[in-house]
């Protein structure tokens, strides 16, 4: 199924989707500036909510790893198997000397920024239909008893250029449209380099991944967390893995909003750090490693003092791909874990189902 296909998918899902008051939280934070409370729909139960299960020390942060892709590009074969690790053992890590111009990104962190920071009524020119994943407002909203995330989004596809809908590409500032165009070169070229190494991490040739994906898709969003009078109570993002091979988050340095979900061990905080960008392994690269290399669910908090910002980048396959475990990466005897499927199905499904979990993998599971 193409992007086209999804978009109608959507447009016609949101005829019949109600998701009732859904306020923008830039305009509720407003109104809720001296206020103790925040509105029912974004208070969490109590297991859902931020300080549950929290791994909040020093000690968490030094095992996220970081990983030098200069030293990946001058062929360090200890730096490869510091990637391996960090698949196998994190899904998730932060890259340094990764190729990406700093002046690059923060003019994307300012473009997007100014863009959040404009008046309501000129962000609401690129309006999110109900079910929609382009525009801006709510993703991933479909009924009008969901709890609501903390959280304005703007959501664009990029590439292939048939995905993009450019009446929903923000004209003020004036640079942005420029400004997201030279930072998604350098960010899909970046793409293209961690695949290389990671399939080279698993045993494969560089250009096996890269080779398969076709014209591969590539979307934005960026994230706008203000500051809530209860953030205890509130997510700026549910929990959820990637439905992209792999995701490129770049965040400030307000706050660590970012928290990844370890295996009994509970949240841990991505804490910035400077220059790098924050990478993790999606569904999709599951599935074509047979789970050797898994999705790790992740989600945002919000703070009571500062606003926070985040600009991510999903990469994936192109939609008329067929997945499934790679051929090598099934070791004899070993059951194959996922089906082989479409990706533009898996992609469908995915954008049509709410955040939670790890839930839209069953979707590929045998």
């Amino acid at each position: 199924m193409d992007s086209g296909a999804a978009a109608v998918c959507a447009e016609k899902a949101s005829e019949i989707i109600k998701i009732g008051q859904v306020d923008d939280v830039q305009e509720l934070q407003r109104r809720l500036c001296s206020a103790t409370t925040v509105p029912e729909r974004y208070i969490r139960d109590g297991d859902d909510r931020p300080d549950h299960a929290v791994v909040d020390d020093e000690r968490a942060q030094e095992r996220i790893p970081v990983i030098d892709v200069g030293e990946l590009q001058r062929g360090s074969e200890d730096e490869l198997d510091n990637l391996r690790l960090a698949c196998e053992q994190w899904g998730f890590f932060q890259v340094v000397n990764h190729g990406v111009e700093e002046e690059t990104m923060e003019e994307m962190e300012k473009a997007a920024r100014e863009f959040f920071m404009l008046p309501l009524e000129e962000k609401e020119k690129y309006p999110m239909e109900p079910g929609g994943i382009q525009g801006y407002g709510h993703a991933f909203v479909f009924s009008d008893d969901q709890k609501l995330d903390w959280c304005n989004m703007l959501a664009l596809g990029v590439e292939p250029a048939f995905i993009r809908r450019p009446n929903l590409w923000p004209t003020t500032p004036a640079n942005f449209s420029e400004t997201l165009e030279k930072y998604s070169v350098e960010i899909r070229e970046l793409c293209v380099r961690l695949l290389e190494h990671i399939a080279a991490a698993l045993g494969l040739a560089p250009a096996r991944l890269n080779g398969m994906f076709g014209e591969a898709v590539q979307a934005v969003r960026m994230n706008f967390y203000p500051p809530c009078p209860r953030p205890e109570l509130v997510l700026g993002l549910s929990p959820h893995s990637d439905g992209s091979a792999v995701t490129v988050l770049q965040q400030d340095a307000a706050f660590a909003g970012l928290q990844v979900l370890r295996g009994g061990g509970g949240w841990v905080p991505v804490h910035p750090v400077p220059g790098a960008l924050v990478v993790n392994v999606g569904d999709t690269l599951e599935v074509l490693t047979n789970g050797r290399y898994k999705s790790v669910e992740h989600r945002a908090v919000a703070s009571g003092e500062h606003d926070r910002m985040s600009v991510v980048t999903f990469y994936a396959p192109a939609y008329d791909v067929e997945l499934g475990p790679l051929p090598e990466l099934v070791a004899d005897g070993e059951p194959r874990r996922y089906r082989t499927y479409n990706h533009g199905e898996y992609s469908r499904h995915y954008v049509t189902s709410r955040l939670q979990g790890k839930k839209t993998l069953e979707f590929a599971k045998i």
